[in-house]
């Protein structure tokens, strides 16, 4: 099992990397360029136009209400990660990027390599089972009323909102071009890195039998997906396995491998993509029926 001060420092490092690729999309490429990229950053980016406030303090202090609005429902251990990954974005946007270079060609190739470092710095966080806030907390508290809406859906009308209001702000309608085409290739980034999102994932888990009960209950408590466990038996060895079966969801991906491993480093993890996930967290029943 991976140690707590192991964990902390491979979490703390890809906090570091993530907010660092982060730093490079906004405040290297979207900063100068003129366009809101969507989410939290891109409306710190329009408060930063319109008042020369720093990006890193304004993306915190945004974060601020929606961490005391969600804290119900985040979890007390997806919450204190996410507030360690907020506090190192924000000093890395703020006291480092500020001395750095920023990129003056087109727009449309800023446009661009924001998708690409946004993409990346997310997904990296995201793999340690972490965010940035935002967005993220928003979903978060609208599935647990709404479980049944398409996290797709909620990110979509949330970042038309911002890209919009970004190009009213900057009075330039390519802006809203330039911020449609970074998430876009934010989406598609982290589609790369982080396996592919998908209507839904299905995790088949064989693992030791002593660890299979525990397991359920920590992707229960920790990730809030439910698991089915069923006896198994290696056919070479003749060893009693568990085999836990989870649907999820891209994002939680990466937080259950993790769990898995912890427990057992032998354990065998397999995923498959899924049409249709039909149930409590996904679609409900009697919405496929209309």
């Amino acid at each position: 099992m991976e140690s707590k001060s192991k964990t902390l420092l491979m979490d703390t490092i890809y906090d570091i990397i993530g907010s660092i690729f982060l730093g490079m999309g906004i405040y290297s490429f979207a900063k100068n360029a003129n366009f809101a990229p969507g989410g939290l950053s891109g409306i710190s980016l329009i408060l930063n136009y319109i008042f020369n406030l720093p990006i890193g303090t304004l993306t915190m202090t945004l974060n601020i209400p929606l961490i005391i609005i969600s804290c119900k429902v985040l979890g007390k251990n997806f919450l204190l990660k996410s507030m360690k990954t907020i506090f190192i974005n924000t000093i890395i946007l703020d006291y480092i990027f500020p001395h750095l270079p920023m990129y003056k060609g087109l727009p449309i190739t800023a446009s661009i390599f924001t998708g690409i470092f946004t993409g990346l710095g997310c997904a990296l966080i995201y793999m340690r089972g972490s965010s940035t806030g935002g967005i993220d907390f928003i979903v978060m508290s609208i599935k647990q009323k709404k479980p049944h809406l398409s996290v797709g859906q909620i990110v979509l009308v949330i970042n038309t909102a911002i890209v919009l209001v970004g190009g009213a702000v900057y009075k330039n309608v390519d802006a809203i071009l330039y911020g449609v085409v970074a998430n876009i290739i934010t989406t598609i980034v982290m589609d790369k890195v982080m396996i592919g999102v998908t209507d839904g994932k299905l995790l088949l888990i064989i693992i030791d039998k002593q660890y299979g009960k525990p397991l359920a209950n920590d992707i229960f408590e920790l990730i809030h997906r439910g698991a089915t466990l069923m006896d198994g038996k290696g056919s070479y060895s003749g060893t009693s396995k568990e085999i836990v079966l989870c649907a999820c969801s891209n994002v939680q991906i990466s937080a259950i491998k993790s769990i898995a491993y912890k427990y057992d480093p032998k354990a065998i993890v397999m995923i498959t993509n899924t049409n249709e996930v039909i149930g409590e967290g996904f679609v409900l029943p009697e919405m496929t029926a209309q």
